[in-house]
């Protein structure tokens, strides 16, 4: 019997599914970044050797914009360390803010009403006022209710 990993590797080496290589390419391009950059990138693509990244806000932009040199430097490392991605060859970089990308997954949480484990006793003292004492004495039945 097969494995997942060998379908899926001789899958992508068909003519077809080469794009499956280049995103794969792609990613590991992206987890060499920092945390805070790989949050600022929407995607990246590679077309005539020229590398478009593209950002969800403008001031990634600027910063990414600033240090095209270290990203570049960064694909031709990846180029020569790793054999599934030398394809990958970029002689520019082209940052740019773009209004489309994936929007984070939000968890839903059930709405419900929360419960909680009574803490009191109802053991407290008591006023002398009639008034307040009788109050008390309800929350106290409440309280012995709620065990």
């Amino acid at each position: 019997m097969k494995k997942a990993s060998s379908i899926l590797s001789h899958l992508s080496s068909l003519p077809q599914f080469k794009i499956l290589k280049r995103q794969v390419c792609y990613e590991r391009y992206i987890s060499l970044l920092s945390p805070k950059w790989q949050k600022a990138i929407a995607f990246i693509y590679i077309k005539e050797k020229t590398l478009f990244i593209a950002v969800i806000h403008p001031g990634f932009k600027m910063e990414l914009h600033y240090n095209r040199d270290l990203l570049k430097s960064l694909l031709i490392q990846l180029n020569t360390y790793d054999t599934k991605c030398k394809l990958m060859i970029a002689h520019n970089v082209v940052v740019f803010h773009s209004k489309y990308y994936a929007m984070p997954e939000q968890k839903t949480s059930p709405i419900t009403v929360p419960h909680y484990q009574e803490k009191s006793q109802g053991t407290f003292d008591l006023p002398k006022d009639e008034a307040l004492k009788e109050q008390f004495q309800r929350i106290k039945t409440i309280i012995q209710c709620n065990k």
